[in-house]
């Protein structure tokens, strides 16, 4: 067996089971794994420097095939409703053959960490058969210095083997799938198998993370996060896929620190991660110049990111393989990224939704209550395009801005935000990067000029002496002007040709929130529940 790069002789691979593997790679760096993926051809370079691969027929998660054991741990702890339960036998089953599948192989070792604090990160081995997926993880991790590494013994062990194809009768998967994601949180290990979607490995990070760290105190968020240039005011940006959170948390006036996952502890915040994820779908210099820069160099991984055949250079707005094209790479791309990736406790908290609608306003001020409403409710609107069959508008409501990686009840993710919110005074907003002056398809994209017009106003504290007026349909606080900002922005109503559609989709919007929100009813008080949006009065 060869074995090659910066290793630890106390746990190694023959440790964990491996045996009869062609080759093992510790922990190589990144001109390395660009070697090892252009001569196994799993990726190409492109005009730039950045490394473009497929990822196959899986071009997002799989959130239908993921599993949980359920054991004397997960059993009374773990949401189920959301969860689906994979017996231990299968799992075991699982795990085996995937070590019998590695005989002859070539695998991919990285030891990295989960978290930048060192009080709550979680020691992370991620064995790949792909070395783009070794790759992306590095970058996507947080990566340890090297004299870490000799001594570095893994709490979680992943294994990402998109070649294995499960069994649903020996491994416990879906009849209809060859796709799975097996999570045994009693022994911290993460199978994956019949998907090269590299996000799988990430997010089952954060899953893990976000089982084990409320019992610190710590709450784990599906949020960006930054911070101003003097480290002093830090802000969060809740949002589901699509909705800004990369965009808006790269902000050239502050520093960030992370796009997508982040922990609140007794310190502060801290990034879990050590690269981005930002999608690319329609990518320009113009509008995001910082994340253009990240994207297009040496040490970017593309993934289905179309590009000419003969000049290499990438085609941001060809959507063939998927609109879900993105870029993975380092926090150290970004310049005014922090090198710690920590920060104090923030002040403000945004909550991002893109509403296809178009009925939402631009930016609301949220009392403590009403955030936790929207919190728990999680809402945005996926349009045609972004599913296969997905026809017209459709509303999202993804608890916690996360439901896929919940592990645990929002309940208390929601209670352990509330205490903090409440503990630090911290000014909660909604942010509407969706449309406006009618549905996705008659009316237009909220300009991102005046949604980073408004959260400068909203993060530097001058927004919250402008004048407000009650939202007719939702009940939040929206200011009546602000300098920068088209006045009609302000009135969702006045950007819509035939008001009485307005009103119709307005009020079936509320309704929807309504339906939404019966289920977590019985886990919340009453000011909460008061939170709920209700129609108060006829159109504006």
């Amino acid at each position: 067996m060869n074995e090659t790069g910066t290793r630890n002789g106390a746990y190694g691979a023959d440790k964990f089971g491996f045996s009869g593997v062609s080759a093992l790679y510790w922990n190589l760096g990144t001109p390395a794994l660009y070697e090892h993926a252009i001569r196994k051809g799993e990726a190409e370079i492109v005009e730039g420097g950045a490394l473009c691969a497929e990822t196959g027929h899986h071009t997002g998660r799989s959130p239908k095939d993921k599993f949980t054991v359920v054991d004397e741990l997960s059993e009374k702890t773990v949401w189920w409703e959301n969860n689906k339960k994979l017996s231990k036998e299968h799992f075991n089953n699982l795990l085996k053959d995937f070590l019998a599948h590695a005989k002859g192989k070539e695998i991919f070792v990285q030891d990295l960490y989960g978290g930048a604090d060192p009080k709550y990160r979680i020691k992370t081995r991620v064995f790949t058969e792909l070395a783009w997926h070794s790759l992306f993880i590095r970058t996507l991790l947080r990566r340890p210095e090297i004299q870490e590494l000799t001594s570095f013994v893994p709490e979680l062990t992943i294994l990402c083997f998109p070649s294995f194809k499960p069994d649903p009768k020996r491994h416990g998967g879906r009849e209809d799938s060859d796709t799975m994601v097996a999570i045994d949180l009693s022994q911290k290990i993460v199978l994956i198998c019949g998907s090269s979607y590299a996000g799988e490995m990430k997010k089952s990070v954060f899953s893990t993370l976000n089982y084990y760290l409320p019992a610190q105190g710590v709450m784990p968020m599906h949020c960006s996060a930054n911070v101003s240039n003097d480290g002093k005011e830090s802000a969060l940006f809740f949002g589901l896929s699509g909705t800004g959170k990369t965009t808006l948390s790269a902000d050239p006036g502050r520093t960030l620190i992370g796009d997508d996952e982040t922990g609140w502890g007794p310190d502060g915040i801290f990034n879990f991660e050590g690269g981005c994820y930002a999608k690319t779908v329609n990518l320009s210099r113009e509008n995001e110049p910082m994340i253009w820069d990240a994207t297009n160099r040496f040490g970017a991984i593309l993934e289905n990111v179309g590009f000419d055949p003969v000049t290499r250079v990438p085609d941001y707005t060809d959507v063939s393989k998927t609109e879900n094209t993105r870029s993975a790479y380092p926090l150290e791309f970004i310049p005014n990224a922090s090198k710690t990736s920590r920060a104090g406790h923030p002040k403000n908290i945004i909550m991002l939704t893109a509403d296809a609608f178009g009925v939402m306003p631009p930016i609301a001020k949220l009392t403590p209550e009403q955030a936790m409403y929207h919190f728990l409710s999680g809402y945005t609107a996926k349009v045609a395009g972004t599913e296969k069959g997905l026809v017209g508008v459709v509303p999202e409501f993804s608890t916690c801005f996360g439901a896929p990686f919940l592990p645990r009840h929002p309940s208390e993710y929601a209670k352990l935000l509330r205490e903090y919110i409440a503990k630090h005074r911290v000014d909660c907003w909604l942010v509407n990067s969706g449309w406006t002056g009618g549905k996705y398809g008659v009316g237009r994209r909220m300009p991102i000029k005046a949604t980073r017009t408004l959260l400068t106003a909203a993060l530097n504290g001058s927004l919250k002496n402008a004048d407000f007026r009650t939202d007719p349909y939702f009940g939040f606080a929206v200011p009546t002007s602000v300098s920068g900002v088209e006045p009609h922005l302000l009135y969702p109503s006045k950007t819509w040709q035939d008001k009485a559609e307005f009103d119709k989709t307005a009020r079936d919007l509320v309704g929807m929130f309504q339906k939404n929100f019966t289920k977590f009813e019985s886990h919340v008080d009453a000011e909460i529940r008061k939170a709920a949006p209700e129609v108060r009065i006829a159109a504006e």
